[in-house]
């Protein structure tokens, strides 16, 4: 149905997607390769939202270049639009621009989409496949696919630990463990986030930014805190800058006072509690989605961790390992050993890789990592 030809050039599109990882969102990455008689006429990639997504932006280079797109075969990394959103449907412009051909990666999930950009390109006789490097296309659009599919980001949660799974001393002295390189590492992938989260324990211990500065990026993504009791101390690092946003279990008159200081200071305060009067936290994942967030990138201690994996909000596990020992310190997650091992968590590792002295492993949850997970509507439970 491919050819090694359209291969090649579905992968030069995912190269040109890979190009808006930091601007992009809440947008999908997309990119985009017009080719007429053999040759690439023109190539684009989706810009910052309200801007021109792919399509536009490699027929705008068609033309630059000197080329007439008539004719032409349009390679896509997702389905081209079909609605009005910020701008006009990619779909109208390909057939307006007379592309006889169209190969895209995967349909677009979004509701208003979803096979109706390939529909009418059909309709309007263009020729029309659908498929090439759809996991390559999936994978750069994790976030984005969760978002409009399940209604809640895609949850990364990143842990620093030792060999024998230990990320700080009794006392909480836990900087550093790793080495600058995986710190490094560790912010390239806080800047591909939309938001990052971390809560009121890793405040206090470390008293932590939360933003991206070991590599330079367009954008910092939104910083979120869960604080159940609105305890954050007003000259934390993570009030400053941007405004943060605070999820909590309550402002009520009890804790008004403390909502309006730090509202006052700027941040953002929501309560959003469960049945126990702490936060709901599949709530504040929905909530994130509503605003955009397709990534969420989590750095936070071992009982965060714990309650998020207990109650089904963690994605995959984004793991830098320590070639040390720490004994009998802190783990990565307050978890009750289960009754039984057949209902242990369970992963599935997609990535391992050395990161100067230290692994780095990427696990995913294997409910997160069947084709179903990502087509409920509802967190995942373990």
């Amino acid at each position: 149905m491919f050819s090694d030809f359209d291969r090649l050039q579905m992968q030069r599109a995912l190269v040109l997607a890979e190009r808006g990882l930091y601007t992009t969102s809440p947008n999908p990455r997309v990119g985009c390769v017009l080719v007429k008689d053999g040759e690439v006429i023109g190539e684009g990639f989706t810009q910052p939202a309200g801007q021109d997504h792919a399509e536009i932006c490699a027929l705008k280079d068609a033309r630059l270049r000197g080329h007439t797109p008539a004719g032409a075969t349009a390679y896509v990394t997702l389905e081209p639009c079909s609605h009005f959103g910020r701008t006009p449907p990619c779909a109208n412009t390909l057939i307006e621009a007379g592309i006889t051909r169209v190969i895209a990666a995967m349909e677009d999930p979004n509701p208003q989409v979803s096979g109706r950009g390939l529909a009418s390109l059909r309709d309007a006789g263009v020729d029309v496949r659908c498929g090439l490097l759809a996991h390559e296309a999936q994978e750069l659009n994790v976030g984005f696919v969760s978002r409009m599919t399940r209604g809640v980001p895609w949850v990364r949660l990143k842990i620093a630990a030792t060999l024998d799974g230990r990320t700080a001393l009794p006392n909480g002295q836990s900087q550093w463990i790793t080495s600058s390189a995986a710190r490094t590492d560790g912010h390239a992938w806080r800047a591909r986030a939309c938001a990052t989260l971390t809560g009121i324990g890793t405040v206090r211990e470390d008293d932590p930014q939360m933003t991206v500065r070991a590599v330079s990026t367009p954008r910092q993504p939104l910083r979120v805190l869960v604080d159940s009791r609105l305890d954050v101390p007003l000259d934390a690092r993570i009030l400053a800058g941007a405004p943060p946003l605070v999820i909590c279990a309550r402002d009520d008159a009890a804790f008004a006072a403390r909502a309006h200081a730090l509202r006052a200071a700027g941040a953002e305060v929501i309560a959003l509690p469960n049945q126990s009067g702490k936060v709901d936290l599949p709530a504040a994942l929905r909530l994130l989605a509503a605003r955009g967030i397709n990534e969420l990138h989590v750095e936070a201690g071992y009982k965060l961790n714990g309650s998020l994996l207990r109650e089904g909000c963690v994605d995959e596990l984004l793991l830098y390992i320590a070639p040390a020992l720490l004994g009998n310190a802190t783990g990565m997650f307050n978890l009750e050993p289960p009754p039984t091992l057949d209902q242990r968590v369970r992963l599935q590792y997609h990535s391992i890789e050395r990161i100067g002295e230290d692994l780095r492993v990427l696990a995913r949850l294997v409910a997160a990592e069947s084709d179903n997970a990502l087509q409920t509507g509802e967190p995942r439970s373990q």
